[in-house]
């Protein structure tokens, strides 16, 4: 199955897509926090050696706040990944990392499907702080 770079981002490292609808504002005019939780399925098998990419350096993405990798309990080769950033701006400026390139490149082969993808608009939480 073939990966784009864009479709691996979006729920790994994610991850993660840049969308192209704007970004959110509050009603004080500022600008959101923006959120991506996502569902993916390793190939059989390889749901530890998938999960151990996207863990490594998330540390060093400017502008993320949280960036949380889980087994799905109930699907032995599933995960979802929970992302919040300061802005929408700041993931899509996380696609060209080389940390997150290297990734990619070496997470795609264990990828077996994306199963959902859910943009929110985060507005506070235990360790994230309230929406700048």
């Amino acid at each position: 199955m073939h990966i784009s770079r864009r479709t691996f981002v979006v729920t790994a490292v994610a991850g993660c897509i840049a969308l192209t609808a704007p970004s959110m504002a509050s009603t004080t005019g500022e600008k959101s926090m923006y959120g991506l939780i996502g569902k993916m399925r390793a190939t059989p098998g390889q749901r530890e050696a998938l999960i151990a990419i996207l863990v490594e350096g998330v540390s060093s993405m400017p502008g993320c706040l949280s960036y949380v990798v889980a087994q799905d309990p109930k699907d032995p080769d599933a995960i979802w990944i929970t992302e919040v950033w300061d802005s929408k701006e700041s993931h899509k400026a996380s696609l060209s990392l080389s940390s997150v390139q290297d990734a990619i490149a070496r997470g795609r082969p264990l990828i077996a499907a994306f199963d959902e993808h859910h943009e929110t608009v985060p507005v506070g939480g235990h360790g994230i702080g309230a929406a700048a």
